[in-house]
């Protein structure tokens, strides 16, 4: 990595693939693109991922306990306690299917616009899917790799169709009129 003239740090350029052109890896959070070789660390990678987002989902129920134990104290009654239990419980499970289905297919952007407001309710969902799907893999590798694997699949298609001498190629005979 190189510095901007502040000091800030500048992330490295993708890599290249053979050819001297081509797709280039999309960049997942925390892994950049260690993802399409397992390489730098990116085995310690996952498992600081995994222990990261178990730690901030343990945290966050932590603080769920300190907003529950105030609404005890506030002795707000049985009801808004059970409603707002149900509340995070709904919540958390809707934002965990929702981020686990994203590592699998694109997500369609305004159903994740509209949802932004419920999935940050259910944070703790969200972090314990990134867990889960951590310990096997980056999260979103699968999905990237294939989108990548195909994109230079598609490349190299056209690229193997358009080298040669083009003057050399047959041309199909011509139809009559």
């Amino acid at each position: 990595m190189s510095e901007n003239t502040d000091g800030t740090p500048t992330p490295a350029a993708p890599t290249v693939p053979a050819g001297g052109g081509g797709p280039q890896p999309e960049p997942i959070r925390f892994f950049g693109t260690t993802w399409v070789g397992h390489d730098n660390r990116y085995g310690l990678r996952r498992a600081g991922v995994a222990v990261g987002s178990l730690a901030a989902a343990a945290a966050g129920c932590f603080v769920l306990r300190f907003a529950y134990q105030g609404l005890a104290i506030a002795d707000v009654g049985g009801f808004v306690n059970i409603l707002v239990v149900a509340m995070f419980a709904i919540c958390s499970a809707i934002a965990f299917r929702r981020t686990w289905e994203g590592y699998s297919r694109r997500p369609d952007p305004t159903t994740e616009a509209q949802l932004r407001s419920l999935k940050a309710i259910g944070f703790i969902g969200s972090l314990l899917a990134y867990f889960f799907r951590s310990l096997t893999e980056a999260p979103g590798e699968k999905l990237r790799r294939s989108e990548y694997e195909t994109a230079l699949t598609q490349y190299e298609r056209r690229r193997g169709s358009r080298t040669g001498n083009p003057a050399a190629r047959k041309k199909p005979p011509e139809r009559r009129r």
